[in-house]
């Protein structure tokens, strides 16, 4: 197969997605004393001037390299981003401690409230789960700009897509303080407008989840078991009312 070269500048080394006006691919920046690998977000047809005019509000982007038009298409270049998925890390039945836990709903929604002054077509599609990539160890949340066409995204779905990925890390489980139960009761209702809306209860929260945290550990095994399976009791005659 020709080898693609795009504005004699990104040699394309795969194409990781291709849909009507639509295309995801990786590149190799040739103009690049190092040749870095980059990711390129192509739009044509319709799509061109909606993204056009979403790529023009991205000077807040730190991942976010430029855009030009090839022939009768748009480019969006960004930084490439390697490393696992959240669902790769933070699956279920994963064994994190609680700390750890803590520390990564931080830094993701530290990294969610960093994009809410972008276009909604950019940071939803940034947020979905194939974009946000976990180093573990190394307290970092990255985020992949795959930018794949989305309908009708606004500020609240940034905080709703935020709110999910928070639920796979904090799984409010059977060893799960009430704190963090009410916290993840509050995701679940829907009621947040904005991303800085969820990360503001967020920091309102955190210290609570830590200090409940806290104090479970510092009793023994015993008294701990026995205040968790209360906890299990009133947590289900609660929803039985």
């Amino acid at each position: 197969m020709d080898t693609m070269l795009i504005r004699e500048r990104y040699k394309v080394v795969r194409v990781l997605e291709a849909q009507e006006y639509y295309a995801f691919m990786e590149a190799v920046d040739i103009q690049d004393r190092e040749n870095n690998t980059c990711l390129l977000n192509v739009y044509e047809g319709p799509l061109l001037r909606r993204y056009l005019d979403c790529f023009e509000q991205m000077s807040d982007c730190p991942g976010f390299q430029r855009i030009f038009l090839a022939g009768e298409s748009l480019v969006a270049v960004f930084d490439e981003c390697l490393g696992r998925t959240i669902d790769e890390v933070f699956y279920l039945g994963a064994e994190h401690n609680w700390k750890t836990r803590l520390v990564y709903t931080e830094l993701l929604l530290h990294k969610a409230l960093s994009l809410a002054n972008l276009p909604p077509l950019v940071s939803c599609a940034a947020f979905l789960s194939e974009n946000v990539f976990v180093d573990l160890p190394g307290d970092r949340v990255r985020l992949r700009y795959r930018v794949r066409p989305m309908e009708d995204m606004n500020r609240r779905e940034l905080a709703l897509l935020a709110g999910d990925q928070v639920k796979k890390i904090l799984l409010g489980g059977f060893s799960a303080p009430e704190e963090e139960l009410v916290f993840l009761n509050r995701l679940d209702d829907g009621s947040f407008e904005s991303v800085v809306q969820l990360y503001s209860l967020w920091h309102a929260e955190r210290e609570k989840l830590q200090t409940a945290y806290e104090e479970r550990e510092e009793r023994n095994p015993v008294s701990r078991t026995f205040c968790d399976l209360g906890r299990a009791i009133r947590r289900k005659a609660r929803k039985r009312r």
